[in-house]
């Protein structure tokens, strides 16, 4: 039996993993695991940060040998596959079809699971909204037995916890999504270098309507006149061009480092080296999907460069009416801690709804940072960013948490009692417990 955790790996909980490799024995390895834990929760590839994807009673049903694409009708775009699929294996065969993931998150290494489990989303949510927004249809498998096929005109109610659902209702044995039609692999990208946090706002609001993609990385370091500097990154699928997989390099960190890599200096380092890497204002360039959408990807267990104790992701959005103030309140903050991220992500989302109960995503800005797992450093941290987001009633990311009050959680979500409602009673996580019953 194998042992699987956490992509933040903190908090530190082991997971033992039971392999579910046929859709007709899933029932059968359920119900084993259930009566000897009490409680279990799909696990796809462990690209969750926190503790949304460990179960309350550490054994989590392993989905990811569910890898089968089941059909597709390359004329429409219309692809059915079973949960433990991977966004990677999806795209080797879609985009030589001409077909690409209407909506891709950082990584394409989530599953097509894991993806609607967590609503999802991307550098265009501006534009397409979330994954679930793509979402046609889906199998779900309860504890009770059912076998219920969800749409949004079939167990209506079912489908929209389930999206964004955090795999609280039920096991998800195949889906159906729609893909977006593309004429090249290419992706025509704009890079501008920015001054301070008001160009961001001023650049997002010129070109997020003229670009598919969007999306901006900041120097979190960065205070005084050039708090919040960084570079504006817009994108468009090519009109032209080959229709081919790509096949970059990649290389692996090769062991978990003793400490983090990263620190006040090396931080500081890193960031104004990456600022000042583009010398020009403006650059253009036509690059691969991969290296535009999927840039760590090509560094393999890149989490273990965070250290033995692993890292927290701290993800919020606010609402437009409070961005401005609250981002530069929340740059400010990390600034002055003397902490920071060097994978700092910037970028407004769009007035799309999701289908799912519980998405995240909502009209305003979104701002995402990774930090070292350093335990009384990051708690004074988080609570002075969570007042800050508390106070624009904003909210944070249950797919990248670790850390959120149950308090918070359930201002934030005021809907989680309708999937509460919803929730198969043999799935619980550990995020779930923390949230829901504190």
């Amino acid at each position: 039996m194998d042992t699987v955790q956490s992509w933040g790996r903190y908090p530190a909980l082991p997971q033992q993993a039971h392999a579910i490799a046929w859709r007709d024995r899933a029932a059968a390895t359920w119900r084993e695991v259930i009566e000897a834990n009490g409680n279990a929760l799909a696990f796809g590839n462990g690209r969750s940060y926190g503790d949304s994807c460990l179960a309350a009673s550490d054994h989590v049903l392993q989905t990811l040998p569910l890898d089968r694409l089941i059909a597709a009708d390359w004329a429409t775009g219309v692809l059915r596959a079973e949960p433990g699929v991977t966004l990677e294996q999806i795209l080797e065969v879609a985009i030589p079809r001409g077909w690409m993931l209407p909506v891709t998150p950082g990584t394409k290494y989530a599953t097509l699971g894991g993806a609607i489990a967590n609503d999802v989303h991307g550098k265009n949510h501006h534009v397409r909204g979330t994954f679930g927004r793509h979402v046609r249809r889906f199998g779900l498998a309860r504890s009770d037995g059912a076998l219920l096929e969800c749409a949004p005109d079939a167990h209506s109610d079912l489908y929209a916890a389930t999206i964004g659902g955090l795999g609280l209702t039920g096991l998800i044995l195949w889906a159906e999504i729609q893909l977006m039609p593309i004429r090249s692999s290419l992706i025509d990208v704009t890079n501008i270098r920015f001054s301070n946090l008001d160009e961001f706002f001023a650049l997002s609001e010129r070109l997020d309507p003229l670009h598919e993609y969007s999306v901006a990385w900041v120097d979190c370091q960065s205070s005084g006149s050039t708090l919040g500097r960084g570079i504006f990154m817009v994108g468009d699928h090519a009109r032209g061009g080959p229709l081919e997989v790509d096949r970059r390099k990649k290389r692996t960190v090769p062991m978990t480092l003793p400490v983090p890599i990263f620190n006040s200096l090396t931080l500081r380092a890193f960031n104004g080296a990456y600022y000042h890497r583009q010398r020009c204002g403006e650059r253009r360039a036509k690059v691969s999907y991969d290296a535009y959408f999927y840039p760590l990807d090509s560094l393999l267990e890149w989490n273990r460069i965070y250290g033995r104790k692993g890292f927290q992701q701290y993800q919020c959005v606010v609402p437009p009416e409070a961005a401005r103030d609250a981002i530069r309140e929340i740059l400010e903050a990390i600034a002055i801690s003397g902490t920071g991220s060097f994978l700092a992500v910037l970028k407004r989302c769009g007035d799309i709804a999701s289908p799912g109960l519980l998405s995240f995503p909502r009209e305003g800005t979104s701002l995402a940072l990774d930090f070292p797992q350093r335990d009384a450093q990051n708690a004074r941290l988080f609570a002075r960013l969570d007042a800050i987001v508390r106070e624009a009633r904003g909210r944070l990311y249950p797919a990248k948490d670790a850390h959120m009050t149950g308090a918070d959680f359930r201002a934030a979500y005021p809907q989680w009692q309708q999937l509460e409602a919803l929730r198969d009673p043999a799935m619980l996580s550990r995020f779930w417990e923390r949230t829901t019953r504190t």
